[in-house]
């Protein structure tokens, strides 16, 4: 019995390794591009606002699965928020020790979905592809929010709102002060004649 326990426990083992070393990214879009397979998401998920993030692209030939290097050189990626037309380029870098894997750094600063547009070439392939975070593809950024404990972190446009808030009150306060100086040099002017 202990034999049994014993092969059931190295099958485990063996087949939780395979789970963590596989070349399938969870929470990632896979596409054929061409004779290849892009694999695309955030370096981090789940991703959250306002935390250091990175383009997490992994490149194949399709046939065979072989790591195709080099691309640093002859792809491009940039980033969109939501359906803006402003886009964020990315330094594109290979990642050390890991062929055919590449990273762009970004901290993105809205809640929302975002867009990976990657162009330039693979071998004689022409690339032009988006990809879109959401459902069935890869995560969305998300709020800190639920994260933090105890005391939760005003974020940068609550802080924003208030400080306008702020300063209209300020210019209220200045035009009304204004306006009672006026008011006061006026009544002095009507008593003296």
């Amino acid at each position: 019995m202990s034999r049994v326990l014993a092969a059931m426990a190295t099958l485990a083992i063996v087949a939780s390794s395979f789970a963590l070393t596989s070349n399938v990214a969870l929470g990632h879009e896979r596409r054929a591009v061409g004779p290849y397979t892009f694999v695309v998401g955030w370096i981090n998920e789940p991703s959250y606002v306002n935390l250091l993030n990175s383009l997490d692209l992994t490149v194949t030939e399709t046939s065979g699965g072989k790591a195709v290097e080099g691309l640093d050189k002859t792809l491009k990626a940039d980033l969109t928020f939501g359906g803006s037309s402003t886009t964020q380029p990315l330094t594109l870098a290979a990642r050390f020790g890991l062929p055919g894997k590449y990273s762009g750094y970004v901290m993105p600063t809205k809640v929302g979905d975002y867009t990976f547009h990657i162009t330039g070439t693979v071998g004689t392939t022409n690339i032009d592809e988006k990809f879109e975070s959401g459902p069935g593809r890869f995560g969305s950024i998300e709020s800190t929010d639920p994260l933090q404990y105890p005391q939760k972190v005003v974020s940068n446009s609550d802080l924003a709102a208030r400080l306008d808030q702020l300063q209209t009150l300020v210019i209220a306060g200045i035009v009304l002060g204004g306006l009672a100086l006026l008011a006061s040099a006026a009544g002095l002017v009507v008593r003296r004649r």
